[in-house]
C-alpha cells in the first residue's frame, strides 16, 4: 500500500541526506562558528540507507533525492545510486553545490542519476565568496559545463535570494539560463539559517523576481503537478532555459505536499520546519523487523503537519539548519 497522511496527501518524494558535512559554509545554511559534526557512528552507514531505501520504495515512495550536507563528501555514494536504481525507483536526483561535480559526472552517469541540481548563489566570484565562504566559484561552473555537456542536461541551478547579498543578479541569473540552456530556480530565503538572521526583510519575494524576468524577457507558464514546489515558465521569444520560482514563505505549496525526509542521523522528518525528529536509527540498530520500521514510518507520515507555519504568529523555527536536515 502507498504511504498518505491524516490530510489525504499521498507521500511520494523522499529526500534522503547522507551526510552532514559539507566543503561550503553558506550564509543562509550554515554557521560561522566551527564545525559541530556529528561523530561518524551516529551517521546511518551505507547497509542502513539501504534498508531503509528499500522500505520507502515497498511503500510507493517515487523519488528520492541525494542531498547533504554535500553528499559528493561522503565516499561511496556512487555506489548508493546504484542500490537505489537495483530498487527501480522512478526518478534518482541529486542536490550538489557542484565543487567536485566536475569529474564525478561520468560515474554518476554510470551509477543511474537522473536529475541534478546545482547550487549557485551568485554569478559574481567575489560574491559568491562572501555567501559560501569558500573560494570554489570556478569548480562550481567547471561541473555546470560538464553537466551540460553530458546525459544529464539540463541542470537545474538553485540561488537562495538575499536581500543585500544577490538580490540585485536576478536579471543576470535569467541570462544565463538562456545562454547555458539551464534551469534557473529562485528559492525565497527561509528561515533556517544558522545563526538565526532571517527576516522577512532580507527574504526577496517569488513575485518580485517575476516581474523583474518578465518585465525584460516575456515569460509564458508551464504547466506543473500539484505537488510539484517550483513555478515553471519558458521564455516568449523561443530562447533555451528555464524559470523555477520557489516560494513556500509567500506562496506556500503545503496543501499538495508529497515530501518527507530522512536525515544523515537517520531521524524521519515530515516537513522542513518540523519541530520534531523522529528516530529511525534506533530500530535499524535494536534488530527491529522491516514490518516493524515499516509500521513505524506509516504511522510517522500520518502525523505529517497541515502546514509549516512560518506565517502563523509566534512561528518558532526549527532548531536543526538546512545542513542537518537536507536540501
Amino acid at each position: 500500500m502507498t504511504l498518505h497522511d491524516k490530510f489525504g496527501r499521498q507521500i511520494t518524494d523522499l529526500r534522503i541526506s547522507v551526510t552532514d558535512r559539507c566543503n561550503f559554509r553558506c550564509v543562509y545554511c550554515r554557521s560561522a562558528d566551527p564545525e559541530n559534526y556529528r561523530e561518524h557512528d551516529e551517521i546511518l552507514s551505507w547497509v542502513e540507507l539501504e534498508r531503509l531505501a528499500l522500505i520507502f520504495a515497498g511503500l510507493g515512495i517515487q523519488k528520492m533525492r541525494i542531498t547533504g550536507g554535500e553528499p559528493l563528501v561522503r565516499d561511496g555514494v556512487e555506489k548508493f545510486l546504484r542500490k537505489l536504481n537495483e530498487l527501480r525507483v522512478p526518478d534518482i536526483s541529486m542536490t550538489t553545490n557542484g565543487h567536485l561535480l566536475a569529474e564525478r559526472v561520468p560515474a554518476l552517469l554510470e551509477a543511474g542519476l537522473h536529475r541534478i541540481n546545482i547550487s549557485l548563489d551568485s554569478l559574481d566570484p567575489i560574491k559568491f565568496e562572501k555567501i559560501t565562504r569558500t573560494r570554489s566559484y570556478d569548480s562550481v561552473m567547471r561541473g555546470i559545463d560538464a553537466v551540460q555537456a553530458s546525459a544529464l542536461a539540463p541542470a537545474k541551478i538553485n540561488a537562495v535570494l538575499v536581500r543585500g547579498f544577490n538580490e540585485h543578479e536576478v536579471e543576470a541569473f535569467a541570462a544565463f539560463a538562456r545562454e547555458r540552456g539551464v534551469i534557473m530556480r529562485f528559492i525565497e530565503f527561509m528561515p533556517l539559517d544558522a545563526d538565526r538572521h532571517w527576516s522577512r526583510d532580507l527574504m526577496v519575494p517569488a513575485d518580485e523576481v517575476y516581474r523583474r524576468i518578465h518585465a525584460q524577457w516575456p515569460l509564458e507558464q508551464i504547466p506543473h503537478a500539484k505537488s510539484e514546489t517550483a513555478r515553471k515558465y519558458r521564455f516568449a521569444d523561443g530562447a533555451p532555459g528555464e524559470i523555477g520560482l520557489i516560494a513556500p514563505v509567500t506562496q506556500p505549496f503545503c496543501g499538495h505536499c508529497s515530501r518527507i525526509r530522512l536525515t544523515a542521523d537517520g531521524k524521519m522528518r515530515t516537513c522542513l520546519f518540523s519541530k520534531d525528529d523522529h528516530d529511525l536509527r534506533g530500530l535499524l540498530r535494536n534488530d527491529a523487523s522491516d514490518s516493524e520500521i515499516e509500521a513505524r514510518i506509516r504511522a510517522l507520515a500520518d502525523q505529517k503537519e497541515k502546514g509549516h507555519r512560518i506565517n502563523e504568529p509566534g512561528f518558532v523555527p526549527p532548531s536543526r539548519t538546512m545542513v542537518f536536515i537536507g536540501g
